[in-house]
């Protein structure tokens, strides 16, 4: 019989353990979802399976569950099932948790010493007719696109030599590559960083190998026409810390931000690192380039946002003293200078963005994202305390102004990352809708919300009801029904 979970932050509220996987056909619906969608939004997240074994966790330790909703002629369906890793069918077939701390294989029971450790749980892609559960401390699983069933551990039949892949790959529209890389790419707290791009039909392009300047989280990248940027975070790796007990990344106030930027087509002698002063630099949103100018939109913090990662002495800032920018960066890759400019977009508490996926990697002017608006009122009452992660609002930004269009979720609501679908394939950027999960705290379930990217203010279009609640996922894409004809 399973023990019970921790009454612990990580496991309380929104976020208690969900552990169902099924099918829902036809989903109840106010209003009226647009014909135009067509296609899948697909996203996944963490949701332990069993009790874990270390007594509590790191909220993104969870084994990895996909939520597929696919969108048809003004209905919608949902599928939700786990990724099947090597990691959640080990503990399966013994019952219990049998892998100990966040990236710490040292506390891993011995009988699963040589056993894949990702759980898959941070984003999922559609490319060359496999869908990739991604986590950026491992391999990919692909996973069948119409069923949710797990078919294999995924290295590009054997091509990648990297022993982890990023979550966040980009797409280029233009020539349907898929453009990566694997950060710690030799295991443990290397400094070894591996470049990939694979073409349309998933056959590897490029593969290339330098060293970064320390061993540091690079949680995304911007890719642009002719370059990939990888924002190197202050959340420092050392193996021998985790070997005493510690966690591997650790915050170092003293630590610049520094941006690899490498092209698409040069060597290893041709990359180039730029510093900026220490913070957090966040989700990417767009890139692109000019010339020999590089550009790189992503929100920006002050400080250390990640609680559970905190410094030597284990503190983190007080949330109230958090201040995001949305910032441009600018790389001159024709001048000598490391030091990047930055343009200060919008000051606005604003994260997971998405653009029109069309204008990925080019110039563009819409953003969407979703944001924490304490201007709003929260009903604690109803709804239970804040643990961890919130935010109320969803939001169109002008990229070119700053400006906001937004939607509350509720006094008693918190939202997840939304996603962008366009109205029509040849249709202008921003023409469409944005997609996004919102937890309904007061009654213990989630809905769907269909928002006009344009008219966002204006409210959800159709409602699409959950009778089940959704722990909060990570991230999300949306999946064009052209992807995998059925």
């Amino acid at each position: 019989m399973t023990k019970p979970f921790p009454h612990t932050p990580t496991f309380m509220t929104i976020d208690e353990p969900f552990r169902f996987e099924g099918e829902l056909f036809d989903l109840e619906v106010e209003g009226t979802i647009p014909d135009e969608l067509d296609g899948t939004f697909f996203r996944v997240g963490p949701d332990q399976q069993f009790p874990p074994k270390m007594g509590d966790a790191n909220p993104f330790n969870g084994d990895g569950i996909v939520t597929a909703f696919r969108f048809k002629d003004g209905h919608a369906d949902m599928q939700h099932r786990y990724v099947r890793t090597d990691r959640f069918l080990a503990e399966r077939a013994a019952r219990r948790g049998l892998f100990g701390d966040y990236r710490n294989p040292f506390t891993d029971d011995p009988s699963v010493k040589n056993i894949e450790r990702t759980v898959s749980n941070t984003n999922v892609v559609a490319h060359a007719g496999q869908l990739l559960a991604m986590k950026e401390d491992g391999p990919p699983y692909a996973m069948d696109p119409r069923t949710l069933e797990t078919r294999q551990l995924w290295d590009w039949h054997g091509r990648m030599k990297a022993t982890s892949f990023t979550a966040h790959p980009k797409i280029d529209p233009a020539t349907g590559e898929l453009v990566g890389y694997a950060y710690a790419a030799k295991g443990g707290d290397s400094r070894d960083i591996a470049f990939y791009s694979f073409d349309r039909q998933g056959r590897m392009t490029r593969e290339l190998w330098f060293q970064g300047p320390h061993a540091s989280m690079i949680h995304d990248c911007g890719v642009s026409e002719r370059y990939t940027v990888l924002p190197m975070i202050p959340q420092m790796m050392d193996v021998e810390r985790i070997r005493r007990g510690g966690i591997l990344f650790q915050w170092d106030s003293k630590v610049d931000q520094v941006y690899v930027v490498i092209p698409r087509d040069g060597e290893a002698k041709d990359i180039r690192f730029f510093r900026a002063p220490n913070a957090l630099p966040g989700h990417v949103i767009n890139a692109f380039d000019d010339g020999g100018k590089v550009y790189l939109d992503l929100p920006v913090v002050n400080g250390n946002v990640f609680w559970f990662f905190p410094d030597a002495q284990g503190r983190h800032p007080d949330p109230s003293s958090l201040r995001t920018q949305v910032v441009r960066w600018c790389f001159d890759m024709n001048s000598p200078s490391d030091t990047p400019t930055a343009s200060v977009i919008a000051e606005i508490s604003a994260e997971f963005p998405h653009v029109d996926d069309r204008y990925a990697g080019r110039p563009y002017r819409y953003a969407f994202m979703q944001a924490s608006d304490w201007t709003k009122p929260y009903n604690a009452d109803k709804a239970g305390p804040i643990m961890g992660f919130f935010f109320n609002t969803f939001l169109t930004m002008d990229m070119n102004t700053g400006k906001t269009k937004s939607w509350f979720a509720g006094d008693t609501s918190s939202t997840q990352e939304p996603v962008f679908a366009p109205t029509r394939p040849d249709g202008p950027e921003g023409e469409g809708y944005v997609l996004g999960v919102v937890n309904r705290r007061a009654e213990h379930r989630s809905d769907l919300v269909i928002l006009d990217a344009q008219r966002m203010d204006e409210g959800p279009i159709a409602t699409v009801k959950i009778p089940a609640r959704l722990k909060y996922g990570i991230h999300g894409n949306w999946v064009p029904a052209t992807t995998f004809p059925r």
